[in-house]
């Protein structure tokens, strides 16, 4: 079929992709994908590295401000902030939006790594204007969060918030990076899958240590974030950056 005979456009996009291309179209698209690429790392680590290390607050982008979790996540944000921390956000509504307006209100700095989505992401408004940063790859952004956060503050979300957390423990449990706090919000929301982890990858399949259950925590207030991320940086000899 041609790509005008398809009716959606989803179905035009995977036509498109799908179509063959000559090898010179092929080289020359990755070449300069590999230029856009390295200017999202260059442009990213120049903001980030004057920013200093934060802690990134994770969760989703439908979250409505009605919402108990987005609540939640403005105090967690609005206490981080309050007890010298940075925060950092994918800079999109909901959740993002929560934390970004929670660090703002604390007078923390207030960041946003943005990304172009095809729906749900736009930026917030409680990003600090010289903070806001803009990304095509999520990759990229990826490496952001994880290069200058102290800390993940994982709040509920979807398939976005469970590949960003499970990422972080990968990356912990395998020594790519040092290990910082990784905080679950919400016992109510996170146990079922916990419980999966532990019973399946853990007893049943041996997939998982049982250690790496200790990479994480679970919690259910504001206040045990805080104090999450204070015992782990005084066991260290480390204190915040702001």
């Amino acid at each position: 079929m041609r790509l005008e005979d398809f009716d959606n456009d989803e179905d035009k996009v995977i036509q498109d992709r799908l179509k063959q291309k000559t090898w010179n179209e092929i080289r020359t698209n990755d070449s300069w994908a590999i230029f856009k690429i390295m200017s999202e790392f260059v442009n990213g680590y120049e903001a980030m590295g004057r920013i200093g290390p934060c802690v990134s607050i994770f969760g989703s982008a439908r979250t409505k401000p009605d919402d108990k979790y987005y609540q939640l996540a403005e105090k967690i944000a609005y206490k981080i902030s309050k007890a010298g921390y940075g925060v950092i956000t994918g800079g999109g509504p909901g959740i993002m939006e929560a934390g970004n307006k929670g660090a703002h209100l604390g007078g923390g700095t207030s960041v946003g790594l943005n990304i172009e989505l095809p729906f749900e992401q736009h930026f917030n408004p409680y990003i600090d204007h010289d903070k806001n940063l803009n990304f095509d790859y999520f990759f990229v952004r990826k490496v952001m969060f994880v290069k200058y956060s102290q800390g993940f503050v994982v709040m509920p979300g979807g398939f976005g918030t469970l590949d960003e957390m499970f990422e972080a423990i990968t990356l912990i449990q395998t020594k790519k990076i040092g290990k910082f706090p990784i905080i679950l919000v919400g016992v109510e929301f996170w146990s079922g899958l916990i419980e999966w982890v532990k019973t399946v990858l853990v007893e049943k399949m041996h997939t998982v240590s049982p250690e790496d259950l200790n990479l994480f925590k679970i919690v259910d207030t504001e206040d045990e974030v805080v104090d999450v991320l204070d015992k782990f940086y005084k066991k260290y000899d480390l204190s915040p950056n702001f």
